[in-house]
């Protein structure tokens, strides 16, 4: 499968151009069918904490934008939005589309990010949601849930084999990213791609890095600071393979249960 992480610079609160901007990027490196597409987190607005900025209209906006795409591109199309919780708060999500436009999976952020006072705004997600994307089943997380290896883990338990990490991720904290991610593929002998975004918003300055990793920890493509679509090629076989000549997962523990192949 072709990975295509697309980096930009997210326009702040304002979807039309984000929406401009990647269908731009997108048709200078088109995908081809059964490839996968991965956005940023909140892709569509930037890190607002304005639900009124952020939240979805009638149809969603962003969700509608994303099926357009895999349905244009006959693909696999991860990217963020921001739904709506059962108390009045929004939810950070992930969201993935089927080569046909159909939703097929639907991830909250676990970890809100109390530092930045998105615990306010953003009701927690309660569980991880594995899908089937073509040879692969992926998971999908947002941002901060990058810090806590341990849902990482239950996806690899539930059959999870490429993760991926939707994210504005701030230049100060940069290198936490690149080391984070790498540990979460060596650790769960998985494919990891993690997609951020560059330049700024009213509060930090990102500096893009999206960087995909093979099960091994080595970097399969890495971007730097400018806009762009990353590229590089994962094999779910590699995969299994690797975990079959070294079961790291079969001696490890979670929950009391041994870790299935």
């Amino acid at each position: 499968m072709r990975v295509h992480a697309v980096q930009f610079d997210l326009a702040w609160e304002d979807k039309d151009a984000n929406f401009a901007t990647a269908t731009r990027l997108l048709d200078a490196a088109p995908p081809s069918a059964g490839d996968l597409v991965v956005l940023p987190e909140m892709f569509a607005t930037g890190f607002s904490r304005t639900l009124e900025a952020t939240r979805q209209g009638e149809p969603a906006e962003s969700e509608a934008y994303l099926a357009a795409l895999a349905k244009r591109f006959d693909c696999y199309v991860v990217g963020g939005s921001v739904g709506k919780g059962s108390d009045g708060r929004g939810r950070n999500e992930a969201v993935t589309f089927g080569r046909d436009g159909s939703l097929i999976g639907r991830f909250a952020k676990l970890h809100p990010v109390s530092y930045a006072g998105e615990h306010l705004v953003h009701q927690p997600g309660e569980v991880v949601v594995p899908v089937v994307l073509g040879e692969f089943t992926a998971a999908s997380f947002v941002c901060y849930d990058l810090r806590f290896p341990e849902p990482f883990r239950e996806a690899v338990r539930q059959g999870a084999t490429l993760l991926i990490v939707i994210a504005n991720w701030p230049a100060i904290r940069i290198e936490h990213w690149t080391a984070l991610l790498k540990a979460r593929a060596i650790e769960n002998q998985a494919c990891v791609v993690g997609v951020n975004r560059v330049g700024s918003d009213p509060d930090w300055t990102y500096p893009g890095r999206s960087v995909i990793f093979d099960p091994w920890g080595r970097v399969l493509a890495e971007a730097g600071e400018e806009e762009c679509v990353l590229q590089a090629e994962i094999e779910a076989d590699a995969v299994m393979a690797w975990r079959r000549d070294f079961p790291a997962l079969h001696d490890a523990w979670w929950g009391g249960r041994m870790i299935p192949e």
